[in-house]
């Protein structure tokens, strides 16, 4: 049985020292050819250029790293088609201090490595794949009062209970809800809000 290199292949790669990821994964890929985006914000231009090197034929791997602290929603999405369909020979690897710079949408798109421990991810003690009218209200009820910073923390942690515990297909939908959620809090929308759209996409009437 063939063991796999997950780090030879394109994947996501939770850091908080960028600059040494980045040193540590040209080490490891010494004899391909490796391009490297270091930025502090990743912006739509950044994505550009990525898009324009990913293009460029090769004969052999190629590694394209995208390394930044922060993501822009609209640079990310420009990344979405390229990176679920990227060019022969190409391989993605995107290095962010933290998950939940990343929208749901992408990191759909690429496994995940943890090289060290990240902060905690809440355990929520509700169950998406049999979540009914009741319990959305109950946990509504119970997180009524957090803050920006602590109603990211749910999101991320909803998004974990679903994908990672429940182990849910997610929708198109529920995907594109979880962006939503993101970009919604970014903007000072309501926490409880934005967390009732996140619910009651996985509701069901009993």
């Amino acid at each position: 049985m063939q063991v796999r290199n997950l780090s030879l292949e394109g994947h996501i790669r939770i850091a908080s020292n960028l600059e040494g990821a980045v040193e540590t994964l040209e080490d490891s890929l010494v004899g391909f050819r490796v391009v490297k985006f270091l930025e502090e914000n990743f912006k739509i231009e950044h994505a550009k250029l990525v898009t324009a090197e990913a293009y460029i034929s090769e004969s052999q791997t190629k590694y394209i790293i995208i390394a930044a602290s922060e993501f822009t929603d609209v640079a990310q999405n420009a990344l979405l088609k390229i990176l679920e369909e990227p060019p022969t020979n190409i391989e993605f690897i995107i290095v962010s201090p933290t998950k939940s710079n990343l929208l749901p949408t992408v990191r759909s798109r690429l496994p995940i490595i943890q090289t060290e421990l990240d902060h905690k991810v809440l355990d929520l003690d509700i169950r998406l794949s049999r979540l009914d009218y009741k319990e959305v209200f109950a946990f509504l009820k119970k997180y009524a009062r957090v803050s920006k910073m602590e109603a990211k923390s749910l999101v991320e942690a909803l998004f974990h209970r679903a994908t990672v515990i429940d182990q849910l297909i997610l929708t198109p939908a529920q995907l594109e809800n979880f962006d939503k959620a993101y970009r919604l809090l970014d903007l000072n929308s309501r926490p409880q809000s934005v967390l009732a759209m996140l619910l009651m996409s996985f509701a069901q009437e009993r």
